[in-house]
Order: C-alpha cells, then structure tokens, then sequence
C-alpha cells in the first residue's frame, strides 16, 4: 500500500483516539461539577444535536467526492464552486433544523419529560443555545469534508483535536467559574462549536485556495444533492440497523437483557477507529482516481486490513473475558462475555464491509449501496426477532454478524471488483476469528487465554506475512527503519 495513504490511516487513527481518552477524562469531572440530573439532560442534547446530523443531507460527503474529483483534474474554480454551494446549502438546512429544535424541544420539555421545574426553567433558557449549535455544526461538516477532500488530513485532525479539547473543557470550566446550569454550559460549548467552526473554515478556505466569496451554483447544487441524498439514505439505514438490535432487546427481554448486551456491544465498537481511520483516509483518494487504479486500492486495502486487523480482533475475543470480569464483575461479564465475543467479529466485518461501500459509493453509484441496505433491512429484522425469541442474548449477536457478512457479500458483488483472492484472504482470516470464539470459550481461564492467544496470534502473523506480498514488504520496511533507529 501507498506510504502515503499509511501515514494518512495513522494521522485520521490518531485524530479518532484522542477525543476519546479526553472525553473519558472529562466525563466523571462533569458529573461532579453538574450533578447527575443536570449531565444527563447534557447527554441528551449532544445525541439530539447528532440525530440533526441528518440536516446534511450528506452534502459534507458529496462535497468530499466532488472536491477531490476537481482537485485531481486541477479544476480550482470547481472545487471552489462545490465548497461554497455545500456552505450555503448546509447553513439554510442548519438554520431551518435551529428553529425546528427550538420549538420542538420546548414542547417536549414541557409536556413529555419529567424533570423538576426548576430543571425545565433551565432547559427553557437553555434552548436558544441548542438551536444555536445545529447551523454551527452544519458547516463544520462542509469544512471538515473539503479539508478531507484535499487530503489534508493533518490539517484536519489537528483543528478537530483543538475542537474537541474546547468543546469538552469550555463548558466544563464555566460550570466550575460561572455557574453550574445547563444554559451556561451549553453557552460555552456553543462558543467552543464557533471557535472551532471558525478554525475549520479558516482552514478549508487556506488549502482551497479560495480568495473569494461565492452564491450558491445551482448546477453544482443539484449534483450535491444527488450525490448526498443517497450517502443521506446509506447513513440513515445504517444508523437505524445499529440500534436495532438494543431496541427488539429491550422490547423482548426487558431492560437488564439489554445491559448485557450493551455493556460489551459498547466496549467492542471501539474497536472500529482503525477501519474508520482508513476509510476516511481511502474515500477521498477512491473519489479521485480512476477505476483500476481504485479496485487495486480497495483490495491492498483490505488486505492490509485483514492483516493488521484481525490479530486486533483475536486479543479482543481472548482478551474480552477477563477484562470484564474486571471492570463489571464476575456475574455481568458471564452473561455478557459471549456476546461481546461476537460482537467482535461483528465489527471486524462491519470494517470489510465499510471499505468495499466506500469504492461502491466513489466509483460506481451511490445508490446501489443505499438500496442495498433498504433491502437488507426487513430480513434483518426478521432475523433478529427469530434469533431473539429462540436464543436470547446470543441470538441477537449472531443476526449482527451474520447481517454484516451478508452486507459485505453483497457489497463485493455490486462492486463489480473481482472478489475470488478477497473472499479467499477473508475467509481465511474469518477461519482464525472463529476458532478463537471457540477456544475462548472452551478454554475461558486467564492463564490458559494468555497461552491459547498467543498461539493464534503467532500462526495469524505468520498466514498473512506468507500469503500477502503487500504485508511482507510494509513489515520488512518497518524492520528495516527500527534497526536503523538502532544504530543511530
């Protein structure tokens, strides 16, 4: 694979770690400071602010694709075009989902919720800073999507971390400084969204070379929207298969089933950052190059994928266990072990998956991904309810990895690439994968997990160094530079 693009996955992998651990530092500091009450109500208007996400329409997307389409043929005029019709339309799409939040919060609050009234007063003034934060986060993500569009990736992760240092200690120092109320926390955090906002766009504007600003083109406009409705239909199918299995849960089962679902389901997910690093770094590049060239990207992609990935999923499955019955007790993690283990498959898959819908998406029509999923969805809810009903807990991890499996057959075959080394090098690694569920199970001590985990691990390296020329070289590159560092 591409120097390049590696050192781009390790600059978007990087730039996902990061919020992470702030976030994780700063959580317990905001419940101490807000109270209980207080933080879950701040809770539940960033997973709002994220559900008007949708007031995208996936133009951050198109404006991705378009831009790194005229970047590659040396069009300036019509990235600049792109960039500002994506402004634009972005803006009026935010401003129009402000004003909805607005009203809509204020009837929720007032008629669906139960909180104190002094809790409500709060909320109350708290509301013309929520629908401040839709249009702000709007744009943003027109701004991140040109900066990744040019391939900027250092350039982006670097105001993203910025961005992401101010939204998590603004408003947690203006609870401790000024006072601990909802509106003067969402204040500072719309502040630190303007701050960071004006930061993206300073930089979008400097690697677009923009001098100037423009109206929306209509003509561009109507190609955005084509393009960004189905990334729109894709996104939302995807957001909506994702939280189905928790809600058919609870419905089922009752709420302490999901607990033992979610527990790991969350733990495992985090996992995700290195495929989504490389599919954000990858759907720029795909967008630009021409289709040999992309099918040749995809499948190194992959490979390296498979190869760096999948000893990642093998710790995690042996690794799982222990680690739960650390960190929640023995009796959760006995429930939940198993399905974690799963689970973890599950996003290996989703990660394969997210690779080939990205070639499918930049070089052959978005549509054929956004309908693939249409189409998955009412077998998908079919399986769940029949593996919930007859298995329980387990049942509902096997549907997710099965649907992932069968999403990423379906991908490969829309591509039209040719799959038979992919599906062999998949299979292969899938092998690994599923020997590991078995041996972590049978064998769930710590001492026999450490032993067992290591052995898979070893004969997986050594799979992927024989079979995958790409591998050998990028490990023999990386040998060659330690040994260098050595003997400076």
């Amino acid at each position: 694979m591409d120097k390049g693009i590696l050192k781009n996955v390790s600059i978007n992998f990087i730039g996902l770690i990061l919020p992470t651990f702030v976030s994780l530092v700063t959580v317990p500091a905001y419940i101490h400071a807000l109270g209980v009450e207080r933080y879950g109500v701040v809770s539940l208007v960033w997973t709002l602010i994220g559900y008007f996400g949708i007031l995208d329409l996936g133009m951050s997307m198109a404006a991705q694709n378009h831009i790194s389409k005229a970047l590659a043929s040396g069009d300036d005029a019509e990235s600049a075009r792109v960039f500002w019709s994506a402004f634009w339309l972005n803006l009026g799409t935010g401003i129009a989902g402000g004003l909805l939040i607005y009203f809509g919060a204020f009837v929720y609050t007032a008629y669906f919720t139960k909180v104190t009234a002094a809790m409500q007063h709060e909320v109350y003034l708290a509301l013309p800073w929520l629908a401040l934060a839709i249009p702000l986060a709007n744009v943003s993500w027109v701004f991140a999507g040109a900066i990744n569009g040019a391939e900027r990736f250092g350039v982006f992760n670097t105001n993203q971390t910025i961005g992401t240092f101010l939204f998590q200690l603004l408003p947690l120092g203006a609870a401790w400084w000024i006072a601990p109320n909802l509106q003067t926390v969402l204040a500072a955090a719309v502040v630190a969204r303007l701050i960071a906002a004006v930061m993206l766009g300073h930089a979008s504007i400097k690697v677009l070379g923009i001098r100037r600003i423009d109206p929306p083109q209509w003509g561009t406009a109507k190609g955005l929207f084509n393009f960004g409705g189905w990334m729109l239909i894709a996104s939302t199918t995807s957001m909506i298969a994702d939280t189905l299995d928790r809600v058919m849960l609870g419905a089922g089962m009752g709420a302490k089933f999901v607990t033992y679902y979610t527990v790991p389901q969350n733990l495992v997910t985090r996992l995700n950052m290195l495929p989504n690093a490389l599919v954000r770094t990858l759907f720029p590049r795909l967008s630009a190059v021409g289709r040999d060239h992309a099918d040749a990207l995809a499948r190194q992609s992959l490979e390296f994928l498979n190869g760096v990935f999948t000893p990642v999923a093998v710790v995690a499955i042996f690794a799982l266990g222990p680690f739960l019955a650390l960190w929640v007790g023995a009796d959760l993690a006995a429930q939940s072990a198993p399905v974690g283990r799963v689970l973890v498959i599950s996003v290996w898959l989703v990660g394969q998956a997210s690779v080939t819908r990205i070639l499918i998406q930049s070089q052959v029509n978005p549509s054929r991904a956004a309908f693939a999923g249409l189409v998955q969805m009412p077998f998908f809810v079919g399986g769940l309810w029949l593996g919930i009903h007859y298995f329980g807990l387990i049942g509902a991890a096997v549907v997710v990895a099965a649907r992932a499996l069968v999403d990423y057959g379906v991908l490969l075959y829309l591509s039209a690439i040719r799959m038979r080394a992919i599906v062999l090098d998949m299979a292969a690694h899938l092998a690994f994968l599923l020997a590991s569920l078995y041996l972590a199970h049978a064998w769930p001590g710590l001492v026999e997990s450490i032993v067992i985990c290591a052995v898979v691990l070893a004969l997986n390296v050594a799979w992927s160094l024989t079979m995958t020329p790409g591998l050998r070289t990028l490990a023999r590159g990386l040998i060659v530079r330690l040994n260098a560092r050595k003997t400076v």
